[in-house]
């Protein structure tokens, strides 16, 4: 191929400029990993409150450009920063001006089709505004999930997108997109494909179902997590369809960037520190101690670590249960996220009756993250199931040791302590109850008590390679074989 490939990624957020989840952590590097490889990327996401008032200055590229919602045309700006960048946000404060990118804890907003059918219908005028031929269209989860429909179906005689392929990548087959029926005629398709072999799902509208049947390749971030979603447990009412596209779905482990998340370059924690001297690990814990206002008494006590979307899926029915036993220890816990309004509740509740030993902060708070995967001796992921999952990765790269349930991403990145061909990253149970939590959590703490043990641990955890470099050329290699 002559000229370099052309690729434009649809996505719903992406770090430094908005994020809810590991979807922004991937948006936010994987495109610079291509770029190192030679391939042009632009990456078009909505232009929220959180951008607008973010620390990037942005600046006008193209204005009143026109996106169809059923008979209604609609305008909308494109905004860019104004250093160079990937990035392009598509500007209608009706639909991104608010305080969340997708709803509130109290739950998702009223409007989410229209919003993110919009973001969608504004691939093809973007596209014409910047003269951009893509090869390749490569979209992320169900907020994207109408852009390969419609490929298919709207745009199929636009010359700016013809011979463009799309590459469909799942995070979280959980989230799916679900509307009413009575919402359909907004997204400008044909009723035919109001059926079992579109974008019908039990009477309701399904659009990840659209994109899982629409793109020319789908992947998961993991491929333990490819493998799961193709069974009922973790299929999530969508097993039949995936296995239908068996022969097009890849596993793809996410990387993660090291200039972002290393302890020997991080300035975001007060001590810098590497595997060969682990001494700023002990200023970062006393830093972490302070800013949660834990008891100084516990300095010699290890500190367990969750950063998290508060939620089912992420083991928190199990964290509530083991939390009480935990308390009894001499231990520590710090726990940073957002999410369900009931472990919000449930953690207000509890925070102030183990004070000094139980740090809560219910936010989302990137310096406070890099602190805690620095400062903290454990990370615990108990999760449900987890796509992908990156806290472990960077956490083993700090030398925090996780401790995690054997699903997807988790059970693909942690070698359990004790395995006898490889030296062990962390601690991994699999039976989701608390009883197996627990006897996980007691197994790291027995490590910890021996100093020699765990220091060889951590060097093992700290040795491990997940940056983008692998997992860019994976991508790159399923584009190539798509757009050839």
């Amino acid at each position: 191929m002559g000229q370099k490939l052309r690729v434009l990624f649809v996505a719903s957020e992406g770090v430094p400029f908005a994020k809810t989840g590991g979807l922004a952590d991937v948006v936010g590097t994987l495109p610079h990993a291509l770029e190192e490889l030679g391939v042009e990327v632009k990456v078009l996401m909505p232009y929220y409150a959180m951008v607008k008032q973010g620390k990037t200055p942005t600046t006008l590229i193209a204005e009143d450009l026109e996106v169809n919602l059923g008979l209604i045309r609609h305008s909308f700006n494109l905004m860019a920063p104004t250093t160079p960048s990937p990035f392009y946000f598509v500007e209608r404060d009706e639909f991104y001006e608010r305080s969340q990118l997708y709803g509130t804890p109290r739950g998702d907003y009223f409007d989410n089709l229209e919003r993110f059918a919009f973001f969608c219908g504004a691939v093809l005028p973007f596209c014409r505004a910047l003269d951009f031929h893509p090869d390749l269209i490569h979209c992320h989860d169900w907020q994207s999930a109408l852009a390969p429909v419609y490929l298919r179906q709207r745009w199929a005689g636009e010359d700016i997108l013809a011979g463009a392929k799309t590459v469909f990548t799942i995070h979280n087959l959980a989230y799916q997109g679900l509307f009413p029926q009575d919402k359909y005629p907004l997204l400008g398709l044909d009723w035919s494909y109001y059926c079992i072999d579109g974008l019908e799902y039990y009477g309701q509208i399904n659009l990840l179902k659209g994109g899982i049947l629409c793109a020319d390749a789908i992947t998961t971030v993991s491929p333990r997590y490819s493998q799961e979603i193709q069974t009922p447990e973790f299929g999530y009412g969508l097993e039949g369809v995936l296995a239908t596209r068996a022969e097009h779905l890849h596993g793809i482990l996410n990387g993660v960037d090291y200039r972002d998340w290393s302890p020997e370059t991080d300035g975001l924690i007060p001590a810098k520190f590497g595997r060969e001297d682990l001494k700023g690990k002990a200023a970062d814990k006393a830093a972490l101690m302070e800013a949660f206002g834990l008891s100084k008494d516990l300095a010699d006590a290890p500190i367990l670590a969750i950063i998290s979307r508060l939620a089912d899926q992420k083991g928190f029915d199990l964290v509530e249960q083991v939390l009480p036993q935990l308390m009894k220890q001499k231990l520590m816990v710090v726990i940073l996220g957002t999410g369900e309004e009931k472990y919000h509740r449930w953690l207000e509740s509890v925070a102030p009756k183990y004070k000094g030993k139980l740090g809560v902060k219910i936010a989302f708070d990137n310096k406070l993250a890099h602190l805690m995967e620095a400062g903290a001796d454990m990370f615990l992921m108990p999760s449900r199931y987890e796509p992908c999952g990156l806290n472990q990765i960077y956490s083993m790269k700090y030398g925090t040791i996780p401790v995690v349930r054997a699903t997807g991403g988790l059970a693909d990145t942690v070698t359990p302590v004790g395995h006898p061909s490889a030296p062990g990253t962390g601690f991994v149970f699999t039976d989701y109850t608390p009883e197996a939590f627990l006897k996980a959590i007691h197994t790291a703490l027995d490590a910890y008590a021996d100093k020699e043990l765990w220091r060889r641990i951590m060097v093992h955890a700290m040795d491990e390679d997940f940056s983008w470099k692998v997992s860019a050329q994976a991508y790159l290699e399923l584009y190539k074989s798509l757009v050839q």
